[in-house]
């Protein structure tokens, strides 16, 4: 096979990284498939792995062990010889390129109950090992709850591991770690952070501020516990502090609260820490912001502070009434120009300031509107999109959380309105709507389409 089919399927098979199904099925084409599928397939293979597929796993991975380490772990009592290893057909571990740490230790796991604690540890090492060495180069690196092994310590870390961009942690793992880590990986752009509660450890800050250029913060937030803790001030502050060092470089922004029976402590630690540090933060190079927090004088700071910036808000809270809703709209079309994407909840009495968020984000490209309430009118709001939208405007999404459908008339209105324009990506949650959506795409008037049901809430926003 020519060089130039060899890369043509290269970029075939890299479009496809995310379709697991057919990934497998092209491994049997011929060798030079197999070839250029394999790497992609193990370049992140813990995003596959199952119940199922566990222990296959497992073998895989035991089997690069060396003949030395085998010798040491059954010096130890630990004899593999009862399992039969896999014939490798390459060196899957140096394709990987997601150090995932929660997800190796879990594979480890499924034989530790044969062995005592030491002897497990004995094994721990030498997967670690096998991972972990100066003949494998990471990207991104994933750290369980409550993590201290000093994996920086491990001879070639500093290689391995020194040009990771994608980091996921927890505030409470080792400080001894954690500051190991900040010598060595200084090229984090993209952080995931678990902001845990009664955290008194400050090696994560040391690791932040090593951060050159952090462009991407994902901050996900333990309100669920009780029992307040008064270090946490002094600790979320600190934190605070760290991440708005980073203000001129971040880019996307998102903040998780999980809410769950707030006590009168929780509430006013709340009110006291993040909304204050999210009242206070300003990220002038913002442009993506998702939150799902309900203090509406936070997000209205975030978004004048972005400076225009701002191409994609998402909002998830659902507790917004329509003033707040009505000023996050008003703060939105004066404060972004830009903006392509917009999520947020829908409800009547904020139409008309949807409209004049319509007239003067001139660069929108799609919306997905979340409806909790029966009582939308519909007619108003389609005739509204067809007459009020910038011509950028053609993705829709609607999820509703009511059983009351869209009113048939109203979308066929619509749809007839839209003729001429662009044609639309429309995603719904209902099946309802089959045999008008199928005239309407024969027609052109509608791209694609596709169900958007209770699972694919959780898939990226502005995925069409």
């Amino acid at each position: 096979m020519s060089k130039l089919n060899r890369d043509i399927l290269y970029l075939i098979f890299e479009e496809l990284q995310d379709d697991k199904k057919t990934l497998y099925s092209s491994l049997s084409i011929d060798k030079t498939c197999c070839e250029i599928i394999v790497p992609i397939l193990w370049r992140n293979p813990w995003k596959y792995l199952t119940k199922e597929n566990i222990f296959i796993l497992f073998k895989i991975v035991i089997s690069h062990l060396t003949d030395e380490s085998k010798n040491n772990l059954k010096a130890h009592g630990i004899d593999f010889s009862t399992i039969s290893y896999q014939k490798l057909l390459f060196n899957y571990i140096s394709f990987c390129k997601h150090l995932d740490l929660n997800a190796i230790d879990s594979v480890i796991r499924i034989v530790k109950r044969h062995y005592s604690n030491s002897t497990f540890e004995i094994l721990k090492n030498e997967i670690y090992n096998l991972f972990i060495n100066e003949n494998t180069k990471f990207t991104h690196l994933y750290l369980p709850k409550r993590f201290d092994y000093q994996i920086h310590l491990i001879p070639g870390a500093e290689q391995c591991i020194s040009e990771i961009v994608f980091l996921s942690c927890y505030t409470k793992i080792n400080d001894d770690v954690l500051t190991g880590l900040a010598e060595i990986c200084q090229s984090i752009e993209k952080l995931h952070l678990f902001s845990e509660r009664k955290c008194s450890k400050y090696g994560i800050i040391k690791l932040i501020d090593s951060f050159k250029k952090l462009t991407y913060v994902r901050l996900i937030t333990d309100l669920t516990r009780k029992n307040y803790h008064s270090n946490i001030d002094e600790f979320h502050i600190t934190l605070g502090n760290s991440l708005m060092k980073h203000a001129h470089t971040i880019q996307h922004f998102e903040i998780e609260l999980p809410v769950s029976n707030f006590s009168l402590v929780e509430e006013q630690w709340l009110d006291k820490i993040v909304y204050k540090f999210l009242e206070d933060i300003s990220l002038p190079s913002l442009q993506i912001l998702k939150s799902d927090i309900a203090n509406v004088t936070a997000l209205r700071n975030l978004i004048v502070n972005a400076n225009g910036s701002l191409t994609e808000i998402s909002f998830y809270n659902l507790t917004h009434r329509a003033n707040d809703i009505k000023i996050i709209i008003e703060t939105i079309y004066q404060s972004c120009p830009n903006l392509k994407y917009l999520k947020l909840k829908l409800i009547n009495e904020n139409l008309l300031e949807l409209e004049q968020l319509l007239i003067n984000c001139q660069y929108l490209n799609g919306l997905h509107f979340i409806i909790n309430n029966d009582r939308i009118y519909w007619y108003i709001l389609f005739k509204m999109l067809t007459i009020s939208s910038p011509t950028s405007l053609f993705k829709f999404k609607f999820f509703m959380f009511s059983q009351k459908l869209i009113q048939l008339e109203s979308f066929k209105s619509f749809f007839m309105n839209w003729r001429g324009r662009q044609p639309m990506l429309l995603q719904l949650d209902s099946y309802e709507y089959t045999d008008l959506i199928e005239e309407y795409k024969s027609e052109g008037i509608i791209k694609k389409f596709d169900y958007l049901d209770f699972l694919h809430r959780n898939f990226e926003d502005f995925e069409w």
